[in-house]
Formats: C-alpha cells, structure tokens, sequence
C-alpha cells in the first residue's frame, strides 16, 4: 500500500495505524489544520520510513502487524509521540506514558479533539525551541538541583539527569514556584495549554516518572511532596 508524500513547509506527522479508514480520518483532520502527513500501515514500515525522515510527532496505534506500537516506542526517542489505541484501560495508559509517549488518545475519538492533542504538543515543542536563541541563558537552581533552561539539562548533585519535555516543564513550573503547593489543573494547563481536553492524570502519572528520577526513595518523596486535596508542592 503506497505511503501518502510529506507536504514540504508544513509540521509533519507520522500516521503509524494499519486500519485504512481511520488512517484517512487522521489524515483528514490534520491536512485540514495546516500539517504535513506520512502514513505508515505497520511498525516495521514505520521504521524504515524513520531511517529516511524525522517527522515532528508520530501518531502511533499499537496493535500493529509486524513490529507492534509498544516495540517501536522506545525507538521514536527524541521524537513526540501521541498513542492513538482502543486500548482504554488506566494501566494501559500508565504504561505507555511511563514509557515516554506525550500523550494517549482512546479510540474512538473526535477528530477535533485529535487535533487539539497534536496543537497541544506543538505548543510545548515550541517553547523548547525558545533555548535555540543565542541571547537565551538561564538556570534555576534549588538545593541540590540545576536546570538549564538554555541547553534543556537538569542535574542532581552535578549528575545529569535525562527529562522528557514534559518532565523538564513540570520540573520548570516546580522550582520557579517552590515551596507553594500547585494544584494539579494549574499543573496541567501551564505544561499541557489550556486547551487541553485529556484528563488530570495525566499528571500524576508524570509526577510518578519524575520521583522516581530524582528522588532517592521514590515511595518516600522528599522533594516532589503530594498535598492531599490540592496537588503538589515542591520542597528543595
């Protein structure tokens, strides 16, 4: 089945999903907003394309023929990825957005709120694009930790610690607010936009990657505190 060409000048999106018709719903939808589209009808196909082009994002189903949508994941390193599946349940997500995907869309869904999950990303990958200025130099530091908003690092003792953008913008909101208790909505529309339609778990699921990143007990949080009722609070 021949793969649709990327439209040079635009966003470009990978579509990794094997049923035809939804395929053509995705491309659709994001043709209409503005976006490039490459299609791909299995993992293994997927990968190869990937060995040729770097899309900005990948939208990938997981019940893939060939190489599934769980196996590819960790090789779209560096690449945002938003899971499209019928896969519905609470540890599924879980899961898959330990595992490093941006975000998570239960099939079915409505186009428009695909689209508003892609914008959502977008926006976040722009603000990381604001380091790449030559005048842009800042760090913020509290206790034992330093992150460079200049080349995206983040340490812990002088010892690099790897962040996803997500991550790296919840550890951002944290120390430039430390000691105050951030409720989890605040969390989500300051890392996520205001626009975003998905649900406040998505939150905690990142505060859990995130402790057990930084902390030295992650089931005994010291700087990532929960504030029951509220959300949370960072403590240097």
């Amino acid at each position: 089945m021949p793969r649709k060409a990327v439209v040079t000048g635009m966003k470009r999106i990978l579509v990794v999903d094997d049923d035809q018709h939804i395929g053509n719903l995705l491309e659709e939808a994001l043709r209409a907003e503005g976006y490039g589209v490459s299609r791909a009808y299995s993992g293994t196909e997927a990968q190869l394309l990937l060995e040729r082009e770097k899309p900005d994002l990948v939208l990938l189903d997981l019940m893939l023929p060939g190489l599934s949508g769980e196996a590819l994941l960790p090789r779209l390193s560096g690449i945002p990825v938003i899971v499209v599946s019928a896969k519905a349940g609470v540890d599924d997500k879980v899961k898959l957005l330990l595992g490093g995907a941006a975000d998570y869309v239960t099939k079915p869904f409505s186009p428009s709120e695909l689209v508003a999950r892609v914008d959502a990303v977008y926006r976040r990958v722009a603000q990381f694009s604001q380091a790449a200025e030559p005048n842009f130099s800042e760090e913020l530091r509290s206790g034992a930790f330093a992150l460079n908003l200049r080349n995206r690092s983040f340490t812990k003792n002088g010892r690099p610690i790897e962040l996803t953008q997500v991550e790296f913008q919840i550890m951002e909101y944290f120390i430039s607010n430390a000691g105050k208790a951030l409720k989890r909505i605040d969390i989500l529309k300051h890392v996520w936009g205001s626009g975003y339609v998905g649900e406040e778990k998505i939150v905690d699921v990142n505060i859990r990657r995130l402790r057990m990143k930084i902390e030295d007990e992650a089931s005994s949080p010291r700087h990532i505190v929960t504030v029951w009722g509220v959300g949370y609070r960072w403590d240097q």
